[in-house]
């Protein structure tokens, strides 16, 4: 029997053949494969299944020190130009298929619970099956080349699933959006890979970083240029992980299902962008003013992620801006020199960032019973509170995530974000500085949700607030008299398919964070066992503990501060923050102005651009167009009368011919004296 990792290029394969066989099923025998949902569904959950068992198989051959593997074929030549293809499996891959597969197996479970009554249930399935075989393929890619084909296919999954519900405006838009905002960074990373191209000749990642190493110490290219291809490729990975300020996107993907929110943010589309920095680290490490590019973008989105969520009440979008901030991290410590350290925290974060948005998703799934189904109002928080008594099993599994991205010890938030700014602080003292600040503002803003959904009063029932808050959100009124928010059912647990996969996704984000400990770094030993060495050597408990103790302190002060204003309640700090800073108040609620940016320059200045230039199609090209044809017909309209058939007409004109030179030649002769 071959070894996992030898056939690990059948992982992506499998849910590829389940999208494709489910997407010719709706096409051809639509009725007959939407009424046999069930089996169609357990079909796909299980070619993901087979793709998580050879993941895990292949992550503990690398782990007993297997090999890399890497297998390529000629997929295109033509004399001495050649473009291999195929697929490589090493410890960052085998890694990373682990937790696509992991993820995406508990949110299709998941999804068979929360999509249970939509109709377009084998519809989602068939895309979240092609989403994670993009995913995979993108994992396993060798070279750029091929990342680039599936990292445009993870980019059209995306489209699909945020905008699954089409017929919604919200979701209509959110597509678009995250379609567009995403071409322009994908459109710098193929300028980038094909300038690295012709530096080096090469798609493959060390051969790139070793190319553009001798090409600036012989002169071949100058370091600017270099630093611009090194830049333009850094524009996909800012576009996909969502780092200012093209991270405008990710929280207006919240109009798609839940579950897919919860791929997105834990494993998918916006992991790719850091799964392709920390395998462009050789390039990259090159340029110490690109890193610090990269560290002070990741440090500008994780401060600015968390300082808009602390005005959230959009439970979604509150934990949207919470993955925009955690992705910051991410991106700081890629920009530090230490990609384990952010490739940890990639998975740590998938864990309970999952098990977050699923527990919000078992939220909205039970508040719809109460308000109907009106998104606005299921997901506002206003309307939430008292959850805890009667959805048990969703109130621990999200207080659990709230406390391990707060990064308090011993769950797995504390201990990879601890070692980002661990990281941060001997390269960026500033940005550890912000980093800072940033968890206890992390650990403030997830406690308000928790405090505001699931303690106090249940206030869903307040009819008055309802329509306050619909009028806010400019909803059509008059289209919901006729629900009129009456009291559908009551608030309760959701069914097991939905319980599961939170349940599971708490024991990682209690215990996973022991695999990254600083003296003893698991993650460190399988992902570059030359730094774990050095690391272990280096490590010193006299210089560990300040800095941990330090985000600790800060994290519990977020903690204590949100149960005074939100559980004990005596300090209303949104009323109290909004009368002492109303200027910081309505920055942070207008999200930095950002939207509005990007709304005046882009949206409207791209519209204006474009009547100009048809004004000018209309009235200059076709008016050229217009003119020619208008005198073509004149001409040919006045010349028919010349063409009787009759030869007498005919030399009847030759003689007048004969008569105007005489006479023009005539009168031109000189006088004669």
């Amino acid at each position: 029997m071959p070894q996992a990792s030898e056939i690990a290029w059948l992982i992506p394969v499998f849910p590829l053949i389940g999208a494709v066989l489910s997407g010719l099923g709706l096409i051809s025998l639509n009725k007959k494969i939407n009424n046999s949902r069930e089996i169609v569904s357990v079909g796909l959950i299980s070619f993901v299944g087979i793709s998580a068992v050879i993941s895990y198989k292949a992550l503990i051959e690398q782990i007993n020190g297997y090999q890399s593997v890497e297998k390529l074929f000629v997929w295109a030549n033509a004399g001495d130009f050649t473009i291999p293809m195929g697929f490589v499996l090493d410890p960052l891959g085998s890694v990373m298929l682990a937790l696509v597969t992991t993820i995406t197996l508990l949110v299709m479970i998941y999804s068979h619970g929360y999509m249970a009554h939509d109709k377009g249930y084998v519809r989602f399935f068939t895309y979240l099956a092609l989403f994670s075989s993009s995913m995979m393929g993108l994992i396993v890619s060798p070279n750029l080349l091929e990342i680039y084909v599936f990292w445009e296919l993870v980019g059209m999954c995306s489209y699909l699933l945020v905008g699954f519900w089409y017929d919604r405006e919200g979701a209509a838009h959110a597509a678009q959006k995250a379609f567009v905002v995403n071409r322009v960074g994908d459109f710098g990373l193929l300028l980038g890979i094909l300038g690295l191209f012709w530096a080096t000749n090469s798609f493959d990642f060390n051969e790139i970083a070793t190319g553009i190493s001798q090409s600036i110490s012989d002169h071949s290219i100058p370091i600017w240029a270099a630093l611009l291809l090194c830049f333009l490729v850094f524009l996909g990975p800012m576009a996909k992980s969502a780092q200012f300020p093209l991270h405008v996107w990710l929280p207006d993907a919240m109009e798609g299902p839940t579950p897919i929110s919860a791929l997105i943010h834990a494993a998918t589309m916006v992991a790719a962008g850091i799964f392709l920095v920390a395998r462009l680290q050789p390039l990259y490490s090159i340029f110490p003013s690109i890193q610090f590019i990269i560290a002070l973008v990741g440090t500008i989105t994780c401060f600015l992620g968390a300082s808009i969520a602390l005005t959230q009440m959009d439970l979604k979008k509150g934990l949207a801006y919470s993955t925009v901030s955690q992705l910051g991290y991410m991106m700081l410590a890629m920009g530090c020199g230490a990609p384990v350290a952010g490739i940890f925290h990639l998975v740590t974060h998938a864990c309970f960032k999952a098990m977050l948005f699923l527990g919000s998703g078992s939220v909205i799934h039970a508040m719809e019973e109460v308000v109907g189904h009106q998104p606005v109002l299921a997901q506002d928080m206003r309307l939430m509170g008292g959850l805890r008594k009667r959805m048990p099993y969703t109130s621990t599994t999200f207080l659990i995530g709230c406390v391990a991205i707060s990064g308090i010890p011993p769950l797995a938030g504390f201990w990879s974000k601890d070692e980002i700014l661990g990281n941060a602080f001997i390269s960026f003292p500033a940005f550890w500085f912000i980093g800072l600040l940033t968890a206890g503002m992390t650990a403030f803003y997830m406690f308000r949700l928790y405090f505001l959904t699931f303690e106090g009063d249940f206030r869903g029932e307040n009819k008055e607030l309802q329509k306050q808050l619909l009028i806010a959100s400019k909803t059509n009124l008059d289209e919901e008299n006729e629900e009129e928010h009456e009291e559908h059912g009551s608030i309760h647990e959701s069914p097991w398919s939905m319980t599961f996969p939170l349940v599971f996704l708490a024991v990682p984000s209690l215990i996973i964070g022991f695999m990254g400990l600083p003296w003893d770094s698991k993650i460190a030993n399988l992902l570059d066992p030359e730094e774990a060495e050095t690391a272990a050597k280096a490590f010193e408990l006299k210089e560990f503990l300040p800095l941990a103790l330090a985000s600790v302190l800060i994290a519990s002060a977020g903690i204590i501060i949100a149960y005074q204003a939100y559980f004990v309640k005596k300090i209303n700090l949104s009323v109290l923050f909004a009368e002492k800073f109303p200027s910081i108040n309505r920055f942070l609620s207008n999200k930095w102005y950002l939207d509005d940016i990007n709304e005046k320059l882009f949206v409207k200045g791209s519209r204006k651009l474009a009547k100009e230039v048809l004004e000018v199609d209309s009235k200059v090209v076709d008016g050229v167009v217009n003119l020619t044809g208008l005198v073509t017909l004149g001409s040919g309209e006045g010349l028919k009368y010349f063409e009787t058939g009759r030869a007498q007409f005919y030399a009847l004109i030759v003689f007048g011919g004969v008569i105007l030179l005489v006479a023009i030649f005539g009168f031109q002769s000189p006088q004669v004296s």
